[in-house]
């Protein structure tokens, strides 16, 4: 395990993704409030495709959920509500689901899973036409909603009372950083690695008020655009591991990202730094409002 206390690289990555949308599973700062997600319904028959205008394509992570509303916060901190209707269509990377507005709501939208809505115009409103979504990021809602010990309901009551607790979550101290790597062009974990990351959630799990921000890096080889790609997959094969094989609870991690060739540990011209470079960097924070509490 590759331990590194209060590395200025990770304040870096910290200060790059400070901001609402940072935080995931409906984790968000309180001078900042949701969208209005009520409202009295005055007509539930909604207008059809051809009376409606295109509006806007929203990309983000699902923030709030009710009924039949949703809310996405994008990668800026903004949200948009849009409304689902039996013609809205749910499309993973793999085809089509299948499933109607009703079945979705309950199964595959939950908080923190990332989508694109392709939206129509209605009234003053957004109507979600289609939904994007990926397969690993639908199985992983899925298990996370129907495996954990604790259960979905359990866990958004766990998530509202810390984040009651959360004075300032966009300063943090950094506790410690484990480092994973990998081989060439790949995203496969080791035993070592497995093992390191295990380790590193028991260990959180002994901090107080603990989170964990995953950030994945490549190294030099290769296009910027496919490195960029290589970094959020190993970053999401972390995360999965993390919460599936270790249980770590999603409500206490940060939303995790891909950052290409950044941020280096060692010289990218030699074959041992690039080895320390294809690597996915576990931190474990702690936010200065909670430390030592």
């Amino acid at each position: 395990m590759n331990v590194i206390s209060r590395s200025p690289r990770i304040l870096l990555t910290l200060a790059m993704l400070a901001g609402p949308a940072s935080i995931a599973l409906a984790q968000q700062p309180q001078d900042q409030p949701e969208a209005d997600m009520t409202g009295t319904v005055t007509d539930t028959a909604a207008p059809t495709a051809a009376e409606m205008t295109k509006g806007p394509e929203v990309e983000g992570i699902i923030s709030a959920r009710n009924g039949n509303r949703v809310q996405v916060t994008t990668t800026d901190g903004a949200r948009t509500v849009v409304t689902l209707t039996d013609a809205t269509r749910i499309k993973s990377s793999g085809g089509f689901l299948g499933l109607n507005s009703n079945k979705l709501a309950a199964a595959s939208l939950l908080n923190g899973i990332p989508v694109t809505v392709k939206t129509l115009q209605s009234g003053g409103g957004l109507v979600a036409s289609q939904i994007d979504l990926k397969n690993r990021d639908l199985r992983t809602a899925n298990m996370i909603h129907n495996g954990t010990a604790q259960g979905f309901a359990e866990q958004t009551a766990a998530t509202e009372a810390l984040r009651s607790r959360v004075a300032d979550i966009g300063q943090y101290n950094v506790k410690s950083t484990t480092n994973v790597n990998f081989d060439i062009g790949k995203a496969v974990l080791s035993d070592q690695a497995k093992a390191d990351l295990c380790a590193t959630a028991s260990a959180a799990e002994g901090v107080n008020n603990a989170l964990l921000l995953v950030v994945g890096y490549t190294d030099s080889t290769g296009s910027e655009e496919l490195n960029q790609v290589l970094s959020e997959r190993r970053a999401a094969r972390v995360v999965n591991y993390l919460q599936q094989a270790c249980g770590w609870k999603p409500y206490r991690m940060l939303t995790p990202t891909g950052m290409s060739e950044a941020d280096p540990l060692a010289d990218n011209e030699t074959i041992d730094g690039k080895s320390q470079n294809r690597r996915v960097a576990v931190n474990i924070l702690v936010s200065k409002g909670l430390d030592g509490l």
